[in-house]
This record gives C-alpha cells, structure tokens and sequence, in this order.
C-alpha cells in the first residue's frame, strides 16, 4: 500500500480546535476533506499526548548517512562486482564503521541485491555488430522461414559438476547487463558429449561422441544423422540448416561437403548461443536428466536418449514461433546477449 500524504501541521491544528467547539468527527472531515478515520486518529493523539506534533519514532536511527547511501550505491553502479568489505573499507575511510550486514541492507533499500552473476560468451566488438546485422536482417522473415530450420548442435552433460559463481549487485531486471555477467569461451568429472538436432516439428536424432570431435568426424555425422532427420521431421522442399561458427564447422572440407549435398546453410554470427532454440532445448534435457537416478556414465546416455525422445513437439514448436522475439532482444540489448 503506497504511504499516504502527511496532513500539515496547520490542519491538524485546525481539526482539534473544531472537536473544541463541539464539531463530530464526521463534520470535520466533511469540511476539510478528509476520512473520518484520519479526524479521529488526530483527535485521540491530542487527548492522549495534548498535542499534534509528531512524536518521536522508535528504532535506532541509520548507521549510514544519505550521503554515504549514495557513495556506495554510485560504486556498485560503477562496479557491480565490489564486495561488501569494499564497501566497509570505504564507509570506514569516509569515518563511518558499520557491518557487512548493514551494507547487504542498505543496499536492498535501494533495490540492489547480490546475486550470482550469469555466464555468458566473450562477445568482441565485431561479435556484437554481426550479431545485430543478423537480427535486423532476419526481423521481418515470415515464420514459416523458421519452421523450415533445423537447428543443431553439440552440448556436454556432467554426470557430478559443480559450476563456481560469483557475485554482483544489480536491479532487478538487470542480470544480462554486460556489468553484470561473467565472460566465457569454449573449452574442453566424468561427462558425455552429445550432437542433436531439431526443427519446429519435434527433436531430430540424438548421438552421443564418444571421442575427440573434429572436422572429419562431424562431416560423418552429418552424414549420418542429418537427412534421416530432415527425413523424419518430413521438412519442406529447400529446407535450413544451422550450425555455429566452431572451426569443424566452417572448416574448408565441411563447408565443401556441405555445397555438395546441396545443404542450405544459415549465415550465422558468432558468440550466439542465445539466437539457437536448441540451447533451450538442451537445458530441458539436463533439467530431466538430472531428476533421474544416475550411477555412471552408461547410465547417464541411455537417460539422455530415453528424455530426448521424449521431449514433447509443442515445445520445440513454441521454442520456433517465438523467434522473432529472440532478434527484437538482441536489437534493444544493442547486440549484447539476452535473457534466451
């Protein structure tokens, strides 16, 4: 409930000079406009205390002055990632001692909180542009342009892993803000690699690689599990293909291959794992698998494929049709990743 307006001291004194002369509460408020709850609340603090001035509130006052509120909240602004000893390092230099605690609290107040900052790719300035060029070319593709996609890639699923976090202050809505999120590269516990692929009509075929990926590799992959799944999915005549920019990708032989399975290949930009559904898809993967009873890695596949199988078709339908929403966020975060 939004804090109502205080009355002045002048009204207040108004209303206990009309209780005087014999006015009700419900007169009196008639005649200054205001509830009769309000008149009868002023009424009973005069007889109780013969007066209409605000009575001293309870509680101990702020450790932290409001200009010390702003010299914190200016530096977390600047620098999400200062640590509360900061923080009191920096109010103890300026001659106020408080506690960690009180920093958390007051900082709350403010709207800030401390939250786990999000992992995201190391986006360049070339990787941000292309990203952009690609969300205002495609904007206004039609949606049947993206039923028409198979989208594709490979993900790693941990049988134990531990991620680290680190912590940042930030608003509410703020957790994608460049300031706020944790850079990271691809790199390579016991864990499965895996390649799928899916289009708007359900999952495609699912592998798991069981060693060291490269190009020849992938190109048999491809080979194997590609059009079965186009096949399966039944895609329309002149049918996409999407894969990201990983060297085995875009080496000289795969694209060579690729031309000559006369394959359609989206232009894709780099750094944009927020621009492929099938991240998503993945991560509704790894929530099921991880609510499974898993005892080793043998295990761990068989789960894989049993959950990939069955993944529902309205959700890769619902991952498609929203598209347009993925390129209308990457132009308002001005290239930068977002919340997909």
């Amino acid at each position: 409930m939004a804090k109502t307006k205080e009355l002045s001291k002048d009204t207040r004194n108004k209303i206990v000079d009309l209780h005087q002369v014999g006015k009700t509460e419900s007169a009196i408020g008639k005649q200054l406009g205001l509830k009769k709850s309000t008149v009868g609340a002023i009424i009973r603090k005069w007889k109780t205390y013969k007066t209409t001035d605000n009575l001293p509130r309870s509680g101990a006052p702020r450790k932290i002055s409001p200009r010390g509120v702003k010299m914190i909240t200016r530096t977390v602004s600047k620098n999400p990632r200062t640590t509360r000893g900061d923080l009191v390092n920096d109010l103890q230099r300026a001659g106020t001692k408080v506690t960690k605690p009180t920093i958390s609290n007051t900082l709350r107040r403010q709207g800030l909180k401390s939250c786990s900052a999000r992992r995201v790719p190391l986006l360049k300035p070339v990787h941000v542009q292309a990203r952009l060029k690609f969300a205002r070319e495609h904007l206004d593709d039609p949606d049947e342009d993206w039923e028409n996609v198979i989208w594709s890639d490979e993900t790693k699923i941990e049988l134990f892993g531990k991620n680290s976090t680190r912590r940042v202050w930030r608003t509410k809505n703020a957790e994608l803000h460049p300031k706020n999120t944790i850079p990271t590269v691809k790199h390579g516990g016991e864990n499965i690699m895996l390649w799928g692929c899916f289009s708007a009509k359900g999952p495609g075929r699912l592998i798991r690689v069981k060693e060291r990926m490269n190009g020849a590799m992938y190109r048999e992959i491809l080979s194997e599990n590609l059009l079965p799944s186009a096949r399966a999915l039944k895609m329309k005549r002149g049918w996409v293909f999407q894969h990201d920019n990983d060297p085995k990708h875009t080496a000289r032989a795969t694209k060579k291959w690729l031309r000559k399975k006369h394959f359609k290949v989206l232009e894709w930009p780099s750094q944009s794992p927020d621009l492929n559904p099938i991240e998503n898809l993945w991560r509704e993967l790894k929530v099921r698998v991880a609510q499974r009873q898993l005892q080793n890695i043998t295990a761990l596949e068989e789960i894989c494929m049993e959950e990939w199988a069955k993944l529902p078709a309205t959700v890769c339908e619902n991952l498609v049709k929203t598209y347009r929403k993925r390129l209308t966020s990457v132009i308002a975060n001005k290239g930068y990743i977002t919340k997909y």
